[in-house]
């Protein structure tokens, strides 16, 4: 079918003044930042609504829900914004988010019953619908630019837009971590209606509809095959990074096989549509094609240098889980920084390809110094290299908007503005799991390799612990490694072990009921040290070798008291009797048996050396029992020290090897951007109005 004709198009950014521009513009940022902010701030809430709302096992479902309708509306609301004027599809984003928004903080309250079966079901459904409104948001405001401004001065301006999302993944975790701690973590989602109430005031009373002319009906059956094709895949991707299926399970593969007939099915109805959903013929143009798989690459390395980046900084560098956001920070200032600097750079020099690639290669030297991390590495060191590849990463947020702006006609730009965003967000996705696939097996191979080593280097009950926990994680038998805990340091090792010394102590010499209940939950002790010290009787081992000679002695006693020989000389024949007692017993005459002052003169003397042989053997016991229960604890120390160790080594390498393939998904993007035509962006005189920019055909 042929393509309908656009009518003559409303040039807004030479009919709008400067001012008008200016305040569209900040209506617009706040609707972005509103978009960016929600995918940082919640996750420091997470945990304390999992508790209120009593919901762990749908955990990353609260993040899952928004990604979905995230990523497969883009595209539908790119095309929509093209046929009915950005302005309203904005709006209508919007307002869906801040109703989502609105639910999202009233989830679990009493009012709303069983709905969705329950608190944390009916805030994972609310975050699809922010999600829903987030996916206008995202797609129309870089659209908005390209209608706003001349060619010459987007670059500029989409620097800003992308120094937003940096800005947003600062205060997003600051933000959710105070409004958790000092008011509530439902103020989390409510802290988004003031700010959107005010940028859809400013949008509804100063921006113009923004409409391309474009006359066409709605590619509705694209718009579902696309859906059908983005929802099974992202499901099956995030379900096989998190080890929720086996990536071979028939529910994965069957969501793949449901992923790829949709996909089959969306491009041929869309080359039968006259205004498809994702015009095919935009794959014609050299600088959309190349710069879509360009954005695909940036997308997987983007959020991996983010998301494994903060798992380093937790398990190696010990910052806890919910500073780790607000660690990169580094990273961020170099995002700003390099999304403004080019913007503002491409806008002089009249070239955005050159910065693209000086940003590729120093994106590559930031993952190539990123793989050089280790478990030694100094924080210092850790931030130089996070600013760099910030830098590198920066200009790709504004200038392959700018360029595939540039290169397609101008009822296209939402469409191709939403198609490359969509591109990043599913290279996002896919890069997370290919390389939680990567760190999951390299992590299972270097935890296995480095406790070996460590066990080699050592000797006794730490080296056979150390081996058998080596081969239980190649067995798969081994614990869970949880990503997120931060590890302890060796000073806190150190002094949670000179803490579990004193209660052995204690347990040992007085029997301490609430010190041998420390040590029966300690599990940093070897098991046969913690056995033994959980056998510790009351009053201390000294107590239990002292009542085992009192009842010697009462044995004695009643014997000599009966006044019998026979039932003496069985006492005396007991083996575990000191010699020289059972002799003194053996030697007793008769007649002594028989007086009362003699009975007492003999037990006093015997009673005096169970005495004094009962102290000593106390002594001796006590000492013994605490020295061997010492010994366990120093082994039990020395195996924290060294498992801590190797799960640093171990996490450190892995994570260096997935920046080595970083490394290469950065070269690729590079030779995509080589690719694309080196187009040269018109440029102005003062006083002079803009030449139409240039359009691939």
């Amino acid at each position: 079918m042929t393509a309908p004709t656009p009518p003559e198009r409303i040039n807004y950014a030479q009919t709008l003044d400067m001012q008008t521009k200016r305040v569209i513009l900040f209506g617009v940022l706040l609707g972005l930042f509103l978009s960016a902010l929600d995918q940082t701030i919640v996750s420091t809430a997470l945990p304390r609504i999992t508790q209120e709302l009593s919901g762990l096992s749908l955990y990353s479902w609260v993040t899952t829900a928004y990604l979905l309708t995230n990523t497969a509306l883009v595209p539908i609301y790119g095309k929509l914004s093209d046929l009915y004027g950005r302005k309203p599809i904005l709006m209508i984003g919007i307002v869906i988010f801040l109703l989502g928004s609105a639910l999202c903080g009233l989830s679990g309250e009493p009012f709303l019953g069983n709905l969705f079966g329950g608190g944390m079901m009916q805030l994972v459904v609310f975050r699809g619908l922010q999600g829903v409104g987030a996916a206008a948001l995202g797609s129309v405001a870089f659209a908005i630019i390209a209608d706003l401004f001349e060619p010459v001065d987007r670059p500029r301006y989409q620097g800003l837009f992308g120094a937003v999302f940096g800005l947003s993944s600062v205060i997003g975790p600051l933000l959710g971590g105070f409004l958790t701690d000092h008011a509530s973590w439902r103020w989390v989602f409510y802290v988004n209606l003031p700010i959107g109430l005010i940028a859809l005031a400013f949008i509804a009373s100063k921006m113009p509809r923004l409409a391309s002319g474009l006359q066409a009906k709605v590619d509705w059956l694209g718009a579902f095959l696309i859906l059908l094709f983005t929802v099974p895949l992202l499901l099956a991707l995030t379900w096989g990074a998190d080890g929720n299926y086996a990536w071979t399970s028939p529910t994965l593969l069957s969501m793949f096989g449901l992923s790829l007939v949709s996909l089959l099915a969306f491009l041929v109805v869309e080359g039968r549509h006259a205004s498809p959903i994702l015009p095919l013929s935009l794959f014609k143009n050299p600088t959309f094609a190349w710069g879509a798989v360009a954005r695909f690459l940036i997308g997987a390395g983007f959020l991996g240098a983010i998301l494994f980046l903060s798992l380093y900084l937790v398990r190696v560098q010990g910052v806890s889980a919910t500073k780790a956001g607000t660690a990169t920070i580094p990273l961020t200032v170099g995002i700003i920084v390099g999304a403004i600097g080019s913007g503002q750079i491409a806008s002089r020099m009249g070239r955005y390809k050159p910065l693209m690639l000086i940003g590729l290669i120093t994106a590559a030297l930031g993952f190539y110094a990123l793989s050089t991390l280790n478990a030694d590495s100094p924080y210092s060191g850790v931030v130089l290299r996070m600013v760099l590849l910030g830098l590198g990463l920066g200009p790709a947020l504004p200038l392959y908007t700018t360029a595939l702006q540039l290169s397609v006609k101008p009822w296209e730009i939402g469409v191709a503005t939403s198609a490359g965003q969509f591109f990043q967000q599913m290279g996002s996705t896919l890069g997370t799991a290919i390389f939680g696939a990567v760190l999951t097996a390299g992590l299972t191979q270097n935890l296995a390799a480095e406790f070996a080593a460590q066990a080699a280097a050592h000797q006794g009950t730490v080296a056979t612990t150390l081996q058998k926990i080596s081969e239980d994680i190649r067995s798969g038998s081994g614990p869970k490694q949880d990503r997120n805990a931060a590890v302890k340091t060796a000073d806190e090792i150190k002094a949670s072990f000179a803490a579990l010394r004193q209660n052995v102590t204690r347990a040992i010499k007085t029997g301490d009921a609430a010190a041998v209940q420390v040590i029966r939950s300690d599990t940093t002790l070897p098991a046969d040290a913690r056995k033994r010290l959980a056998d510790v009787p009351a009053g201390g081992v000294g107590a239990a070798v002292r009542t085992g000679f009192a009842q010697t002695y009462a044995a004695i006693a009643a014997a000599v008291n009966s006044g019998q020989p026979a039932r003496l000389a069985a006492v005396a024949a007991n083996p575990r009797l000191p010699a020289e007692l059972r002799a003194r017993l053996t030697q007793l005459p008769p007649q002594a048996l028989q007086n009362p002052q003699a009975r007492a003169q003999v037990l006093a003397g015997i009673k005096r050396g169970l005495d004094a042989a009962g102290a000593a053997a106390s002594r001796q016991a006590q000492q013994k029992a605490l020295d061997a229960a010492l010994a366990g604890v120093n082994d039990g120390e020395q195996l924290a020290l060294v498992a801590v160790r190797a799960q640093k080594v171990a996490f450190a390498n892995t994570i260096s090897s997935i920046y080595r393939y970083s490394i290469l998904v950065a070269v690729l993007a590079f030779l995509a951007t080589l690719m694309m035509p080196n187009l040269q962006m018109p440029t102005r005189r003062a006083g002079e109005r803009m030449a139409p920019a240039h359009v691939e055909v």
